[in-house]
């Protein structure tokens, strides 16, 4: 990254107020060992969460609750997140996230369990926005599900999309970047969807799920 990049990125990361509750879970999210979304990430999502006037919500990959406490604040009162995570601590900590947020218990669903096997239980279409960031390795199985359960307008939100810059890069051969390249194609590949990637953070991938399919070019 040149200079005027770096501290462009810097800047835009920098940019964004994070209070207390958010601090502190960051802090949890260290403790735990998990790689929050970055701040201007998080500012993202709660943007995109407000505009899409989402009412019902899945996250794969709950952390500490950072990113969680980010979406709600851009959902409206009567939203309901659902948020998965294999780690009882991580969903601990997010819960407690949640309620130094002062979001009311009912506007969350915390499901312990391996993404891969919960999301295949959950409803075909029946979700306004999927926010994926979790184990990269299952990225694109996760992907396919998203659009399986978004409605037709719903919004599907992928964090860290250039996997570190690899992405981008022609001789980073690795399965983890291959894995992100192959997620990246399947949407742009995919007539139900319109999407653009975003470099803020580690990249983000939204896609839009379409009424119906795209005339071709």
């Amino acid at each position: 990254m040149s200079a005027d990049k770096q501290s462009t990125w810097s800047y835009t990361e920098a940019l964004p107020f994070e209070d207390e509750v958010l601090l502190r879970a960051r802090e949890r999210s260290h403790e735990l060992g998990v790689s929050a979304v970055s701040t201007g990430v998080g500012a993202a999502l709660t943007v995109l969460a407000a505009s899409s006037k989402a009412q019902t919500v899945v996250e794969v990959g709950t952390g500490a609750g950072v990113s969680g406490v980010c979406l709600l604040r851009g959902l409206g009162t009567g939203s309901v997140l659902t948020t998965i995570d294999s780690d009882v601590d991580h969903l601990r900590a997010a819960r407690q996230a949640y309620s130094e947020a002062g979001i009311p218990g009912n506007r969350t669903r915390t499901i312990s369990g391996r993404a891969a096997q919960v999301l295949p239980r959950l409803t075909d279409n029946a979700y306004d926005l999927v926010f994926i960031d979790a184990d990269k390795p299952s990225f694109l199985l996760y992907t396919e599900q998203a659009v399986r359960l978004l409605k037709p307008g719903g919004l599907m939100i992928i964090n860290g999309a250039l996997d570190n810059g690899r992405v981008a890069d022609p001789a980073a051969r690795d399965q983890l970047t291959v894995t992100m390249r192959q997620v990246g194609r399947f949407i742009r590949d995919n007539d139900s969807l319109v999407s653009a990637l975003l470099p803020t953070g580690d990249g983000l991938q939204l896609a839009v799920k379409t009424a119906a399919r795209r005339p071709a070019p």
